[in-house]
């Protein structure tokens, strides 16, 4: 079975590889991986494999519900957090946290 791939924006690389960035909140669609999973972190803009993570959890949220506690964990403003998610799925209200941890090289 092949190694599933959670993808992100160029932009996230940096924060995810020093440990700034622990989760990324998805749609549902983007939402079905396993805690105790590991994925490969992949750049969408270039499809190159960034790292390896480990899946600690998935969660459902409301983007009305969204805190200070999300906000740190994706190393951004609340605000930022609200505006990037309404930006990327607009008009949805349930999303989904997905916590990971980096794996060490």
């Amino acid at each position: 079975m092949a190694i599933k791939e959670l993808l992100f924006l160029s932009r996230f690389e940096a924060d995810i590889l020093a440990g700034k960035k622990i989760i990324t909140i998805r749609d549902e669609a983007d939402s079905h991986y396993d805690a105790g999973s590991r994925v490969n972190g992949v750049i969408y803009e270039e499809g190159r494999v960034f790292c390896q993570l480990d899946i600690v959890g998935v969660e459902p949220v409301s983007i009305d519900t969204l805190n200070q506690s999300h906000a740190v964990r994706e190393n951004m403003p609340l605000q930022q957090l609200r505006d990037v998610l309404e930006e990327i799925y607009p008009g949805t209200k349930e999303l989904f946290v997905v916590s990971f941890q980096l794996v060490a090289k």
